[in-house]
């Protein structure tokens, strides 16, 4: 499996139809770079789609996930782009308010 190191998300929406290159050349835009072992997630406006760049040391990887009902949930685009825990991520790609969880993977509040 690809080592991942820290996630980050960003609030601003991002177009679904972005390839590789023009997902790498966002996360320059708002991270200032492309961590080696790092995660960078990006949803559309609908926050139904979600693309997630991974550099893996050597290369990148660019994944795609929608989902069929709801949305996932996504801070206002007026926010701070944010580091998220594992368990956050995991809850965030099943559509769960993962910015519930703590860092114990324990909800911390309702």
């Amino acid at each position: 499996m690809i080592r991942i190191d820290q996630i980050w998300l960003a609030v601003e929406p991002m177009d679904m139809r972005a390839g590789t290159e023009t997902a790498l050349a966002r996360v320059v835009k708002v991270f200032g770079a492309v961590q080696p072992h790092h995660a960078y997630l990006f949803a559309n406006r609908r926050a139904n789609r979600l693309k997630v760049l991974v550099h893996d040391g050597m290369g990148v990887w660019l994944a795609a996930r929608r989902l069929h009902q709801g949305g996932f949930t996504w801070p206002r685009s007026d926010g701070a782009d944010q580091k998220l825990s594992a368990e956050q991520l995991q809850a965030l790609v099943i559509g769960l308010p993962w910015h519930r969880i703590g860092p114990a993977g324990v909800i911390d509040l309702l």
